[in-house]
């Protein structure tokens, strides 16, 4: 309740100037069924971007802008004179465009499978004032349709078990509102995963990585498919709340 009078008392003042309108009397409505905040004020800050949510697509997490920054402090320090990129599983472009935004050498390729993702990512490309001739769009099943080889793989794949016992343990706004398609990988949470890891390496160029997002209880599956794939090294990486959140493959 303390953190729904604290959104409400957000909405007032920032949009509407503490004035309790019509407008706000809605959104305050929005609210109290459970909506997420960022759905109703439209957009989220990722690493200084301004990313369009709605329904459609995943709202960017803290923990994800967290290594997504990591990333780019690092591309920043290798300097090579241009940088192709494939965000996998791109959801709203939150990834890409933030790289595209830090790292002016870089070209990326999203991909994502859903239709109306695809749709926000072009959104957020122009919102962002991205030129277009340094994206690509791709509508794809993971690989299925992306084509030539990438010196960095970004994925933040659906990754939550798709189980009742894990789903009780889901916030309900999350539940409601956000696409489940974006959210659950299979029964353990590794079908996307596994999947991406069985094609990932043959399209990275020479000293290419790859930067995957995941659970923490999953470490230990993913170190084992990792090694089942032929990869030969990699380094798991916690978030900034301690918890094991992304692993970095060479």
């Amino acid at each position: 309740m303390r953190n729904l009078q604290n959104q409400i008392r957000w909405i007032l003042q920032e949009k509407y100037a503490g004035k309790m309108t019509a407008g706000a009397r809605k959104d305050i409505a929005r609210l109290k069924t459970g909506e997420p905040l960022d759905h109703i004020i439209g957009f989220v800050e990722f690493l200084g971007c301004k990313i369009l949510v709605n329904k459609d697509v995943l709202i960017p997490r803290f923990e994800t802008e967290f290594w997504v920054e990591k990333a780019v402090d690092e591309l920043k320090v290798i300097k090579l004179s241009s940088y192709k990129v494939l965000d996998m599983f791109a959801g709203s472009g939150a990834v890409g465009i933030a790289i595209m935004r830090h790292v002016k050498n870089t070209r990326v390729v999203f991909a994502e499978s859903e239709k109306e993702a695809v749709r926000k990512i072009k959104i957020n490309c122009k919102k962002n004032k991205i030129p277009e001739k340094r994206y690509e769009i791709i509508q794809s099943d993971i690989f299925e349709k992306v084509k030539g080889g990438f010196d960095y793989i970004f994925a933040n794949p659906p990754y939550i078990p798709n189980n009742q016992k894990t789903r009780n343990k889901i916030q309900k706004s999350v539940i409601d509102y956000e696409p489940h398609a974006a959210l659950f990988g299979g029964k353990d949470g590794l079908l996307y995963i596994r999947k991406f890891l069985a094609s990932a390496k043959n399209f990275l160029n020479p000293n290419g990585k790859l930067y995957i997002e995941f659970d923490s209880l999953q470490k230990p599956a993913i170190a084992k498919l990792l090694q089942q794939n032929g990869y030969k090294k990699w380094d798991f990486h916690r978030d900034q709340y301690g918890k094991w959140r992304y692993v970095v493959v060479q």
